[in-house]
């Protein structure tokens, strides 16, 4: 009885903490392969600074999954914004014109596509899958199909590049916006109104949630931080594709799965998000120390996504 008391508490444990114990057996191995060129303060500032773009359209996504949706539209949101910044850096503006203006316009679709799902009961997952087709085209409107690079003042790549006290700015804003989106999910009405939708939508409804604002707010929450990740990527390389931040929507939503499972098991949170996203900016940046092929990198990705949908699953289940 004591046995299978202590199997039970072991399997609790893993379950609950594997995420991040899997993030240091990353970290040891890379550690131990490359000691003088991986386990240096300055590659872990590198790192963290390489994983905060992501994080940060993680963050909006995570309020998304909360309600039990999927917003496919995140990465062309973000293409989207760091093209509609560069054009109007080009123009002259401020960059706190142009993070205001792109933030702006990314919330606003994020909104449309939550108002379409909640005002007629639709899949996000096909509604977001169009939009993100329109939002595509509107990218290389914009753009005329091609990089944007010419005529973007210095002042514009400031942000993306610059640093304080040895720590880069980027770095800086994905730990402010994760504090944010902590108790935002943590301590307000809001969140505690997200993770009640997520587990009952309709008991929430009968205890008087506004359901379908709470849904249509998570989504411009979504649009807005994809945009302000798509503008932070422009300033960082000092340029914009219109598909320049589309890859973002896939490592997003799999650093979500792979944070499910970390201290609320099956919940999306900040802390597990922040995790997740940890994991792939190690294993890239190992990977790439290593010399690995992209396409081997690639593949390892896909792979390691695939395993962490497989353990939540079975975790949920096992757990049921």
């Amino acid at each position: 009885m004591k046995k299978e008391f202590n199997q039970h508490k072991i399997k609790e444990f893993l379950r609950s903490y594997g995420t991040f114990f899997a993030l240091l057996a990353i970290i040891l191995v890379f550690s131990a392969l490359r000691p003088s060129t991986f386990a240096t303060l300055g590659n872990f500032v590198n790192i963290t600074k390489q994983m905060s773009i992501l994080a940060v359209c993680a963050l909006g996504a995570t309020l998304i999954m909360c309600v039990e949706e999927f917003d496919l539209s995140i990465g062309t949101i973000a293409s989207f914004g760091g093209i509609l910044a560069a054009k109007l850096a080009v123009a002259g503006c401020s960059f706190i014109v142009c993070l205001l203006a792109a933030t702006a316009a990314c919330a606003l679709l994020g909104y449309m596509n939550g108002f379409i799902v909640t005002k007629f009961g639709v899949m996000s997952f096909i509604i977001t899958l169009a939009s993100s087709t329109m939002i595509y085209g509107f990218s290389y409107w914009l753009s005329d199909g091609a990089t944007i690079f010419s005529g973007i003042p210095k002042s514009f790549s400031a942000l993306g590049t610059g640093k304080a006290l040895g720590i880069p700015y980027l770095t800086m804003v994905m730990v402010l916006l994760a504090v944010v989106f902590y108790f935002m999910l943590k301590r307000t009405v809001f969140g505690r109104s997200l993770y009640a939708i997520g587990g009952n939508t309709s008991a929430s409804a009968v205890s008087g949630i506004n359901v379908k604002r709470c849904k249509a707010m998570a989504f411009m929450l979504g649009g807005a931080m994809a945009g302000v990740a798509g503008v932070l990527m422009a300033s960082r390389l000092g340029s914009a594709h219109p598909t320049g931040a589309d890859s973002l929507c896939l490592n997003a939503f799999a650093a979500i799965f792979i944070g499910k499972t970390l201290f609320k098991e099956g919940v999306p949170n900040v802390i597990g998000t922040i995790v997740g996203v940890a994991v792939f900016s190690v294993l890239s940046n190992g990977l790439t120390i290593l010399t690995v092929p992209s396409y081997i990198q690639n593949i390892i990705t896909g792979l390691v996504i695939m395993l962490a949908v497989v353990v939540q699953k079975v975790t949920s289940t096992q757990r049921i």
